[in-house]
């Protein structure tokens, strides 16, 4: 691009020329780093946190960015691009928003215009010029503030930890309040005192249910226009002036998913809800954890920070053993009714579904109100087995397993949905299935027949049921699909488990006890919970709520095989030769070979994985070799253009190791 190496006129101050400092939008990782342009005099005032085109001498194109720094050059005779046109004068990163970004960014070897994409929606032209900032503070009811404060009274010494902007976790009260749970209800609560005194707060849970039932709780306790909702599902206006309203002197409570986390309101609380659910963790690269980013925040701007759940996960309970966040417990506690299964009903479960006892539990308590049924997977019978030989009913197309939706119904992949009209079976070559598991819809159908004259409710990620009034019914559920019953559950049965447990992943054990107690949390006080099928750590950590222990023993038990959370892990994927040269540069840093796993191959394409453990202590080393070693690999593909490279990648704090 010849015209943009030319020397062209620049703004000039009687001190030198001014020039802004811009971070491009562009997935190239090579450019993730500040680039400088001169500021001509047709732009006008320019200020850092605004949306400017410039030219990309490289790519020959004209393409978005952000305008960080605005600086005076003395000397104004080194060549640079001018900016092509600041797109809006309205500040959209704001300092703190970049520092976040570029801070998480470096931690997990990833690019801030990547984060800064999560954070910043797209630019709405007729929302930004009709958008009126809000200046007024929002009043909080004088009743509702004392019932905030009442709730939150409720726990040991979390008042001073959020006075005294510190971090803590906090065990929720397993307890419902009025149609709402009792997590709703506590951080909607703490976001009330917070905009009673002045501040805002960001509170964050990992889907659209739990949003639902925190802004029910909100709007019994804040004005609405004071509540800010960031929500992926919202259109894309409603989106931009939610942000827009984030940035506004005016305090507000902002609750969303897990890139509300990155939201620009000027926050004196962050709060996530159930941390380890999978769903706050980034599945787009840089990979940032939404409680990594959490961390981050607190660290820069000093806010309160809290973890509220009613399971404890290892990575929490890890930082607290640090000492690193304050372990808040209510001032009485209050544990569910939890019942396990006796050595006699443990060997029933092996031919009986429901033991005696559970059932005549769930008749009982089904002529009083609602009862929980919680099972593993949603469906009728979401996989088949051989009749004859019991060897499992695998599709012939793409191997995947065999369901049926319905009895007697054709079976259907699970994953590529063909019909398997004429199967058989590849061992002993019978045509007749048998249904090996029992979804929602089976459990509902067979309880259906057990309960007449009992309406039956069926809610998972097809069925979508937020409430259930106080009548009698059977509510069957998918984990995490559980409604929210008015008055609690009269009983809660948790069917699956010992099939939860057989899942082949490191974290099963806290994802099974976050799963029941989640659960749990919503029967009626003193109501049964019966959990079916299981004994050991887990089901006692249960029965006694005690799920900190639990997973103090798990820390101690990964310790020596340093696993997740005790050690940090590092994913690299790519071509052999850059995985290679990528291992070879954290080995030269002093990462020890013997924690280096792999490389080896995952595809018929030529890629292969290593995994790389590594202690936190050398963290941002490790961190900062990825980066240049993936910057290094874009370089050379762009090097060898024309050729079809497969690019380099790499992930940070991996949650499930696998090679």
């Amino acid at each position: 691009m010849p015209e943009a190496r030319a020397e062209r006129e620049t703004a000039t101050t009687g001190e030198g020329r001014r020039i802004a400092r811009v971070l491009i939008d562009s997935p190239l990782p090579q450019l993730d780093r500040l680039f400088d342009y001169a500021l001509p005099d047709h732009v006008g005032d320019v200020v850092p946190g605004v949306r400017i085109k410039a030219p990309l001498r490289t790519a020959g194109r004209v393409v978005d960015g952000f305008v960080v720094e605005i600086d005076v050059e003395p000397d104004a005779t080194r060549t640079l691009s001018e900016i092509d046109s600041v797109v809006s004068p309205t500040v959209v990163m704001p300092d703190r928003l970049y520092r976040l970004a570029r801070r998480a960014a470096d931690r997990a070897a990833g690019s801030a215009s990547d984060i800064l994409r999560l954070a910043i929606p797209k630019r709405q032209v007729r929302v930004e010029k009709s958008w009126t900032p809000v200046e007024e503070a929002a009043d909080v009811e004088p009743d509702a503030l004392s019932s905030a404060l009442e709730t939150i009274s409720r726990y040991e010494g979390l008042a001073e930890v959020v006075a005294g902007s510190q971090r803590a976790a906090v065990e929720a009260i397993p307890v419902q309040e009025g149609s709402e749970p009792g997590w709703a209800t506590l951080l909607a609560s703490l976001a009330a005192a917070q905009l009673a005194s002045g501040r805002s707060s960001i509170l964050v849970v990992p889907d659209y249910r739990d949003q639902e039932l925190l802004q029910t709780a909100l709007e019994q306790l804040v004005p609405d226009h004071a509540i800010v909702r960031h929500d992926a599902r919202q259109a894309n206006p409603d989106r931009y002036r939610a942000f827009l309203r984030t940035l506004d002197d005016a305090p507000c409570v902002v609750i969303g998913n897990r890139s509300a986390v990155y939201s620009p309101a000027q926050a004196g609380l962050v709060a996530l809800w159930d941390d380890s659910d999978p769903l706050l963790a980034e599945p787009l690269a840089p990979y940032v954890h939404a409680r990594d980013a959490a961390l981050i925040r607190q660290e820069q701007e000093g806010s309160a920070l809290l973890f509220v759940a009613h399971s404890r996960s290892t990575d929490v309970q890890r930082l607290v053993q640090h000492s690193w966040l304050h372990d808040i417990t209510a001032t009485r506690r209050v544990i569910p009714n939890v019942r396990l299964s006796t050595p006699q009903e443990l060997e029933q479960t092996m031919g009986q579904r429901v033991p005696s006892s559970a059932f005549a539990t769930a008749r009982a308590a089904a002529a009083e109100g609602p009862v929980l049924v919680q099972v593993a997977r949603p469906g009728f019978a979401p996989s088949l087995v051989c009749a004859t030989c019991r060897h499992p009913a695998r599709c012939r197309q793409c191997g995947g397993p065999l369901g049926a939706r319905r009895r007697g119904a054709v079976p259907v992949c699970g994953w590529c949905g063909r019909s398997a009209h004429s199967w058989r079976c590849t061992e002993c070559s019978s045509d007749q299935v048998r249904l090996a598991s029992s979804g929602t819809e089976r459990t509902a159908d067979e309880l259906g027949r057990a309960f007449p004259g009992v309406r039956v409710i069926v809610s998972d990620g097809t069925h979508t049921v937020q409430h259930v009034d106080e009548r009698p019914a059977l509510v069957v559920a998918t984990r995490g699909a559980e409604p929210v019953a008015a008055g609690g559950y009269r009983a809660v049965i948790l069917l699956d488990g010992a099939r939860m447990l057989q899942a082949p992943e490191l974290r099963i054990g806290e994802s099974c006890l976050r799963w029941w107690s989640n659960a749990a949390a919503l029967a009626a006080p003193a109501a049964p919970v019966h959990l079916v099928g299981v004994d050991g750590p887990v089901a006692r950590a249960l029965a006694t709520w005690s799920s900190a222990a639990y997973a103090r023993s798990e820390l101690e038990a990964r310790m020596p095989l340093h696993m997740p959370p005790t050690a940090r892990f590092a994913q690299i994927e790519g071509v052999p030769a850059s995985v290679r040269a990528a291992l070879d540069v954290l080995v030269g840093i002093g990462v020890p070979k013997e924690g280096v796993l792999g490389p080896v191959p995952i595809d018929d394409d030529g890629r292969m994985r290593a995994l790389v453990r590594f202690p936190y202590a050398a963290g941002q080393g490790v961190a900062d070799a990825l980066r240049a070693s993936v910057v290094a690999d874009a370089a050379q593909s762009r090097r060898g253009r024309g050729r079809q490279r497969i690019p380099l990648a790499v992930h940070l704090d991996i949650l499930e190791p696998d090679i």
